[in-house]
């Protein structure tokens, strides 16, 4: 049976659905047509900083985005914004398979400007990483929406690419925005991810983290996956963030997203992975008799109603757990296998005997325990 992987992502049209995230790998030429060869639907190029954007920009009209002593402080260790542009227009000449530029930071007027440029060098489409800034704690959901219905529109109207915009997991209610913009936006990636903010205990000092996303998290992407769906059927969608094995593509596929997007998983295991990716999804179409991703598609499961989320809330809690649960590694085998598989309302282990693991057999309140 021949299947057919192909997708629409906002209008660009990809032969699977595995999307290689934005990440450094990209950079490299070799890297590249290894991806593609191995089946990747698309390629998103590693973020162009704003910081660098603006450093590129006229020297006339740079007090635009920032004040030059400014600029001059900041220091990216990437390339400028000229070579970016080079990249993007030598991706798009090697390869077959669409090649997505993307943008970190925000709309000020050099990135929309910065943004007509990758598309003329041959861009697919625009990746935006907006980056609101710090001062977005004092402003409420409400404002903070606002804010950022008007940089996409700023965005969007500068190309005539599909513009992708990247969102982080707080802030904004996700369905209601994509609903303001989605005649403007042609995707929405679900999650961005920023650096951990650790204390340095020799200075105690403040600094940043980029670590890898940790290994098969991705169902953490299913439930707002899912609600975007229900409530933006028309905004595609691409999952990132923990995808690392076949099952956790078919999720975020079945979820409600068109893509899936691998790129800590490439780290770890190398270009062969998409290979695997596709591979796997190809085992699972063919077990659930399905011949393509429109398949797929009409066979999503429907969003829990609120009754059903309620229900389903209280079953997890008191669910028997499997004696090998990891909640038991600290209590003898003999228990594992008798008892200690029930929790109660609020989810504590219980033993057969319906005592809090933990907790004294004897009530504190006996006359033993008072002597």
């Amino acid at each position: 049976m021949s299947l057919d992987l192909s997708v629409n992502y906002g209008g660009l049209f990809l032969h699977s659905p595995i999307v290689v995230g934005a990440c450094p790998m990209t950079m490299d030429d070799q890297t590249r047509l290894s991806l593609e060869s191995a089946g990747a639907g698309a390629i998103v190029l590693p973020s162009i900083f704003e910081e660098q954007v603006s450093n590129w920009i006229d020297d006339e009209r740079d007090d635009r985005c920032f004040f030059r002593e400014q600029r001059r402080r900041m220091f990216v260790d990437s390339i400028d914004a000229k070579t970016y542009l080079a990249l993007v227009n030598r991706s798009s000449n090697q390869l077959m398979i669409p090649v997505i530029a993307s943008i970190n930071g925000g709309a000020s007027e050099c990135c929309v400007e910065y943004a007509s440029e990758l598309q003329e060098a041959g861009a697919a489409g625009i990746e935006i990483n907006l980056q609101p800034g710090h001062d977005r704690e004092f402003f409420g959901s409400g404002e903070i929406e606002d804010s950022l219905v008007e940089a996409m529109e700023a965005f969007s109207q500068s190309i005539s690419v599909p513009l992708f915009v990247k969102f982080d997991r707080g802030g904004v209610s996700l369905p209601h925005l994509a609903r303001r913009c989605c005649s403007g936006v042609s995707g929405m990636v679900l999650h961005g991810r920023s650096p951990d903010v650790d204390i340095c205990l020799d200075n105690l000092g403040l600094c940043t983290q980029w670590n890898l996303s940790p290994p098969q998290t991705s169902n953490q992407l299913i439930e707002p996956i899912m609600r975007l769906h229900l409530q933006c059927p028309a905004m595609s969608i691409a999952a990132s963030g923990g995808i690392s094995t076949c099952e956790g593509v078919a999720k975020v596929l079945l979820a409600g997203a068109d893509v899936a997007m691998l790129t800590s998983e490439l780290y770890r295991s190398g270009p062969d992975i998409v290979r695997t990716m596709i591979d796997g999804l190809i085992v699972f179409l063919q077990r659930h008799h399905l011949e393509s991703m429109q398949d797929l598609q009409r066979n999503r499961p429907v969003m829990f109603d609120d009754v059903e989320t309620r229900t389903s809330y209280v079953s997890a809690l008191s669910h028997k757990l499997p004696a090998n649960h990891q909640g038991f590694a600290n209590l003898e085998t003999s228990d594992r296998e008798t008892g200690y598989q029930q929790c109660d309302r609020w989810g504590h282990l219980l033993s057969e005997s319906g005592q809090t693991v933990g907790q004294s057999t004897q009530s504190f309140e006996s006359p033993e325990n008072l002597k």
